[in-house]
């Protein structure tokens, strides 16, 4: 298999507005690939001498974990950079710290609070920057797991996707995901938890290039009725904590996935959730551990899918 950079045609991704169906599609059969060979002496030489600077303003388990053992398996370096431990923290600006980690570096990976940091880290770097997490996307969660979904239902387009809770930002990517592959997305969420507006629309626009259908409503069992793949989240990302007394009572019950909700899906229905869960909340323990639930190969491929990443945009050909 040969792959060219210019294939994916982007510096930086930063959310699945970046790149289209065709690019989605690379992503995902280069982590195929990538995950079958992970034990393979030449996948050991895929990032050797290359350095990825991560960028950590939120606390983080699986994309710490995820990118640098991906990093690792592919002979490549991680350097984990903690906020608090670096300039930005006392003041230095987005645009000097994108230009200076640039000349140290090959890529950055950044987890963020606000989306437009990494949005200026991205004008700044001359170096390809990953969103590993900002409040409005999370491109790398989205593209795993399509990639689960695939590898289970094998198939995405015509899928029926439920999404349950939060119109946060997995489900921001995901809207843009499924609609790009195909795949027809209902979210229910209460109304003033919905996704934005302007993204719900763009979802719509791309849907319409696939065929798929783009729903958002307010009753979760409209949106799991004959679903294939049920998605949740928790109700409090972080930063939201200090809301848990308003978000709380309005999720907990009508929002939650257990076992009457997934008596409505297919009987072959799939269970996601990106993790970490708050079980007995958005989700029952009975649901995650049940036959249903593949959140551990969605946690795994996280890692395979950040790989393809990482070489799509950082080596300019790849033969595998």
């Amino acid at each position: 298999m040969k792959v060219n950079k210019a294939n994916l045609s982007t510096k930086d991704l930063l959310s699945l507005q970046d790149i289209n169906a065709r690019q989605i599609t690379l992503v995902l059969k280069l982590a195929r690939v990538l995950k079958k060979k992970t034990k393979c002496p030449r996948s050991r030489e895929l990032l050797r001498g290359k350095i990825v600077g991560m960028i950590f303003q939120k606390p983080s388990t699986r994309t710490r974990v995820s990118f640098e053992a991906g990093i690792y398996q592919m002979g490549g370096n991680a350097v984990s950079l903690n906020y608090n431990d670096i300039q930005l923290s006392r003041g230095e600006s987005i645009e000097d710290t994108a230009r200076t980690l640039s000349l140290y570096l090959d890529c950055i990976m950044a987890r963020v609070y606000d989306h437009t940091d990494v949005q200026k880290l991205a004008n700044f770097a001359n170096i390809p920057v990953i969103n590993g997490l900002s409040d409005s996307f999370h491109p790398c969660q989205a593209l795993a797991d399509l990639l689960t979904i695939s590898e289970y239902k094998g198939q995405l387009k015509g899928l029926n996707l439920a999404w349950i809770g939060d119109g946060n930002n997995v489900c921001n990517d995901l809207l843009l995901g499924c609609a790009k592959t195909g795949i027809n997305m209902t979210v229910a969420c209460p109304k003033n938890y919905r996704p934005r507006d302007e993204l719900i629309q763009l979802a719509k626009y791309e849907a319409e290039l696939t065929s798929a259908k783009v729903m958002v409503v307010e009753d979760p069992i409209i949106a799991a009725k004959d679903a294939d793949v049920i998605v949740t989240d928790t109700f409090l990302s972080i930063g939201k904590e200090n809301e848990s007394d308003v978000r709380e009572p309005i999720f907990l019950f009508k929002y939650q996935v257990n076992r009457e909700l997934m008596k409505l899906t297919k009987r072959d229905a799939i269970f996601m959730h990106c993790l970490p869960v708050n079980r007995g909340k958005e989700v029952t323990s009975e649901v995650i551990d049940g036959n249903s639930s593949v959140v551990w190969s969605e946690a795994e491929n996280r890692m395979h899918v950040q790989k393809a990443i990482l070489l799509l945009l950082m080596k300019p050909n790849i033969s595998l």
